[in-house]
């Protein structure tokens, strides 16, 4: 984001998608501390049953595990929790670390889907993530077990 006027309009953009039950973000912190990122669902079809998982975290936060644990939490509160049957992560083939995340939380590797995502410096091929309902999710990091009833 480019100004506080430019966040205002992505906000306001989030709390429309939460109200026509399409799409849902939250921040991710540790309990008491600032924000590290944000976590949710977009293209959420809760009569189809599906959605995407979509995060971003500060370059402070990555690498710690905190997006493998986030997504594993979101993930089994769609499935379990919201009763959707699939659930898919994207990202672009230039980001191995979302590859990592995907595959850390549990998500099969499906393929990729060519020219399917435009960054600032173009067209990026995708690489398509899903778990579903049925599959074995992970279960969370060791270091965040005495954490699980707690939100990050």
């Amino acid at each position: 984001m480019n100004s506080p006027d430019e966040a205002r309009r992505r906000i306001e953009r989030m709390h429309r998608r939460w109200q026509a039950e399409v799409g849902a973000i939250w921040a991710i912190a540790r309990p008491g501390g600032q924000a590290l990122g944000l976590i949710g669902w977009n293209d959420v079809d809760l009569r189809g049953g599906s959605a995407e998982i979509v995060y971003w975290l500060l370059p402070a936060a990555r690498g710690a595990g905190v997006a493998v644990e986030a997504t594993r939490r979101v993930s089994r509160w769609a499935l379990d929790d919201l009763g959707l049957h699939r659930l898919r992560l994207c990202h672009s083939v230039a980001n191995p670390a979302s590859c990592r995340v995907a595959d850390k939380a549990g998500y099969s590797f499906e393929g990729t889907m060519r020219s399917a995502l435009l960054h600032a410096d173009g067209w990026h091929d995708q690489h398509l993530h899903a778990l579903v309902r049925g599959d074995a999710l992970v279960r969370p990091c060791p270091r965040f077990e005495k954490d699980v009833s707690r939100p990050l």
